[in-house]
């Protein structure tokens, strides 16, 4: 165990740690200013406090634009995003046993629905958007899956943490303020007996995670300096539930870039011009008329006219104060339209499932899909490694625990990713084959024995491979299909014989049934 984990306190290794977090924090609020104000508080906010209101909208629709499209990918609906399959030496052991081969398979997915139905009644896509949120603008969030109820989502302001060299986690504290009422009475009495304690303040809860081997972590909760009895504990690397998720990943840096950040440039200068447009419209807007000094018609009177009255004086004395200023705002309008479409491509706007059409065809459908997962299929890879791999195992550990399903043997069966970058590229392989078959097919037109040079055995496998559909028992091995052909066969030969035997039996027949001679 560290020193430094265990000499100071979670207070004190929170303030320590809070300096290396300045800079992406200071970054994350920029960011959060110009799309959604309210994922990034500025420090001081109280409910009381008024947010910065930005004058353009493209940021905060691009921001929930790619969060949802990013949820669809991560835990798509009505389908699971990973397959569970045998792994090490039980995978041999049911080799040699076909037999059971199914029943297994059978088994697995049903797992795999269980764990699916866990996901739709504990509403993670609820949290999972808002964590989606955090991450596409400020490139970091917390998130935490209790052992019950739904997922806990903490912005950046609210933890820190301590990477290695390789980008795995060390050390995270979150700070959370909460009701003395809220704790144990054992530790809250501990901590009304201290003189520094005020009455009329919240308690800073802090919660300290960190790591004691490769495999093990440490989890214990202080308010005020005690520890709270309650919370201490270990989860292995695989059941942490505190996943520190970033959305773009650097070398030799604890917290990860926000991919607003990339777009920071195009996001302020379309806000500085919206803002200039949205003043220069106001003040082009504004009407005002002009009265020359001395003049017959009186301001009085033409200011209390209505529409329609007669008053005495002269057109000449009254003039209208215009800006003129249409043609700049004409080159303020063409630069907006300009930084509007960037960002549009940017966050995946202008990328639609349907086209606007009156017929629409499945195929446009599909390739529309395969063009969506073919741009989020980059950011994707880093939140399949650390979201949907552990939010698997911590899933099917509780529900494990619950006896929601049964326990598996450890080390025996292992989740694999199905969505994003895995289906990203069996449906390449998949579309490549297609065309592959086409252009054999426009060939057998002009050659058919060139349809003769395809197996079809190794070309049913593949399309089943590039479909994600094991092909074991449903396919018909060499040897069944030589025994049947050997049968049918051997039914041939019976029914010519059965056949020859009737064209012989049929003369002979006849001739008993004619009368003899006498």
């Amino acid at each position: 165990m560290d020193n430094n984990f265990t000499q100071h306190t979670a207070k004190e290794r929170y303030f320590k740690l809070q300096e290396n977090r300045e800079h992406f924090l200071d970054r994350a609020e920029e960011c959060a200013e110009i799309t959604i104000p309210s994922l990034i508080q500025p420090d001081g906010f109280t409910t009381s406090s008024d947010l910065y209101t930005p004058f353009q909208s493209v940021g905060a629709r691009g921001v929930n634009n790619l969060a949802s499209k990013l949820l669809l990918l991560l835990l798509p609906p009505n389908s699971p995003f990973f397959r569970l399959s045998i792994a090490g030496k039980a995978k041999e052991d049911l080799s040699e046993r076909v037999e059971l081969k199914t029943e297994v398979e059978k088994s697995l997915a049903t797992i795999e629905r269980e764990v699916t139905n866990k996901i739709e009644q504990l509403a993670l896509r609820v949290s999972v958007f808002e964590a989606l949120k955090h991450l596409i603008v400020s490139g970091n969030v917390l998130t935490y899956l209790p052992k019950k109820g739904s997922m806990r989502v903490f912005p950046l302001s609210q933890y820190v943490v301590q990477r290695d060299s390789s980008g795995n986690v060390c050390e995270i504290i979150v700070q959370e303020k909460m009701s003395i009422m809220s704790l144990d009475k054992n530790v809250a009495s501990e901590i009304t007996s201290d003189p520094d304690y005020k009455k009329d303040s919240e308690i800073e809860l802090y919660t300290h995670v960190y790591k004691l081997d490769d495999s093990k972590f440490y989890v214990c909760q202080e308010a005020n300096g005690v520890k709270i009895p309650s919370s201490i504990g270990t989860f292995t690397k695989e059941r942490m539930p505190y996943q520190a998720l970033r959305m773009i990943r650097v070398d030799n840096e604890d917290y990860g870039r926000g991919y607003v950040e990339e777009f920071l440039g195009d996001l302020k200068s379309l806000e500085g011009l919206s803002q200039s447009l949205v003043e220069s419209a106001a003040a082009s807007s504004k009407v005002v008329f002009l009265v020359r000094p001395n003049a017959v018609t009186r301001k009085k009177d033409l200011s209390l006219s209505r529409n329609g009255d007669i008053i005495t004086g002269s057109a000449e004395d009254v003039s209208v104060l215009q800006a003129n200023k249409q043609f700049d705002l004409q080159v303020v309008e063409r630069m907006i339209q300009k930084l509007e479409e960037r960002l549009s491509f940017a966050f995946l706007l202008h990328t639609a499932i349907q086209r606007q059409a009156e017929r629409v065809t499945a195929q446009e459908i599909r390739y529309m899909a395969e063009q969506l997962e073919t741009a989020m299929g980059g950011i994707y890879s880093l939140l399949s490694q650390e979201f949907q791999l552990p939010l698997v195992s911590i899933l099917m550990k509780r529900m494990e625990q619950a006896n929601e399903i049964p326990s598996l043997p450890k080390g025996a069966v292992q989740p694999t990713i199905i969505t994003g970058i895995e289906a990203l590229g069996r449906g390449n392989d998949l579309q490549k084959l297609r065309e592959f078959v086409a252009e054999i097919g426009n060939l057998a037109q002009i050659n058919p024995a060139v349809v003769q040079s395809l197996n079809p055995e190794d070309l049913i496998k593949r399309i089943a491979t590039g479909l994600g559909i094991d092909t074991d028992g449903l396919i018909k091995s060499q040897e069944q299909l030589a025994q049947e052909q050997a049968a049918q066969e051997e039914q041939m030969q019976n029914e010519q014989m059965m056949q020859m035997a009737e064209k012989a039996v049929a003369p002979v027949a006849g001739n008993l049934s004619k009368p003899q001679p006498q």
